[in-house]
């Protein structure tokens, strides 16, 4: 699979107790230096070096036999085994690209498996108490800093919509 740069993404899905999950986990930008890492294949004779088939292996042979057969809904312990399992603070031996494709998967298997939306999900997973509302959109609209080659000093200019409120009552459930 392809991201909207047209870079390989990873691509998990799982079966948990008859639901299915699928996540995907497309590239970002360039990381700070405590972020955590996708991992690349490095050939450049494929997609420039970009190539995700370390970290689809990865999921295949390590990550996904390790987690197979544990409850879906133990999203904390999953997260902690795959971030023991690759043992490094930014996810550079595993990849962040293979840990994050696998938990986000099993986080939504887990949501079908409760019959509820995944963004319900998560909130009772970090026990959120109270009314949940749509988040607030961004969109970046002119990129600068060191992404554009540090032609304008500003990073990002983003545009809110504003003077838009959404009654709670209209809030998703």
């Amino acid at each position: 699979m392809l991201d909207s740069r047209g870079n390989p993404t990873v691509e998990v899905e799982v079966a948990a107790g008859g639901a299915k999950g699928r996540f995907q986990v497309p590239s970002g930008a360039p990381t700070g230096r405590f972020e955590a890492v996708e991992l690349r294949d490095g050939d450049l004779s494929q997609y420039g070096g970009l190539g995700v088939g370390q970290a689809v292996a990865h999921v295949n042979d390590l990550l996904g036999p390790a987690v197979n057969g544990r409850d879906s809904g133990d999203q904390a312990g999953i997260d902690a085994l795959l971030c023991e399992m690759d043992s490094t603070p930014n996810k550079a031996r595993l990849g962040a690209n293979a840990i994050l494709g696998l938990s986000g998967a099993v986080a939504v298997a887990a949501a079908q498996q409760r019959q509820i939306p995944l963004y319900r999900y998560l909130a009772e997973l970090y026990q959120h108490s109270g009314d949940l509302a749509m988040p607030m959109p961004m969109v970046n609209m002119i990129s600068g800093g060191l992404h554009a080659g540090g032609q304008i000093d500003v990073q990002d200019y983003l545009f809110v919509p504003g003077g838009v409120q959404l009654p709670r009552s209209h809030a998703p459930r």
